[in-house]
């Protein structure tokens, strides 16, 4: 199973298109862009990500650093957060949800560390992407 809906490399979909897909779960989509925007001096692009396992998703980097990128799928979406070993332990010590946790247990360790992919498909999911994203950010320090 592929994290994205849209795994056609030679087509982008539409933004009615990536509606359709998350559904009613398009609201949280909409507070997470909001929130990225607000909280962090992003550029944003949609590209097709890693290959057809992933497919087309919304990019944002911070001073062209991978910040996340949000990948639409049916009824809702994968944000994905890239942390280190040393990040991950401190975000299992904050109370994530199954999802999050899910994420991490299923993430292939690298040595720099592992790529996240947390569904969202509630606000308590969003907390938990905003917080992962935040790790990311400040092991970065991207602001």
């Amino acid at each position: 199973m592929g994290i994205g809906a849209f795994t056609n490399k030679a087509r982008q979909p539409t933004d009615a298109e990536i509606a359709a897909a998350i559904g009613d779960k398009m609201p949280l989509w909409e507070a997470l862009i909001r929130h990225l925007r607000e909280t962090y001096a992003v550029q944003e692009d949609v590209k097709f990500l890693y290959g057809q396992k992933y497919g087309w998703a919304r990019r944002f980097r911070v001073k062209s650093q991978a910040l996340t990128a949000l990948f639409p799928a049916e009824g809702s979406f994968a944000a994905q957060a890239n942390l280190s070993e040393a990040a991950i332990a401190r975000a299992q010590q904050e109370g994530l949800g199954e999802n999050a946790l899910r994420a991490i247990s299923r993430a292939q360790p690298y040595p720099e560390g592992r790529w996240l992919f947390v569904t969202v498909e509630s606000e308590a999911d969003l907390r938990d992407a905003q917080r992962l994203i935040a790790l990311r950010a400040q092991e970065k320090r991207l602001r």
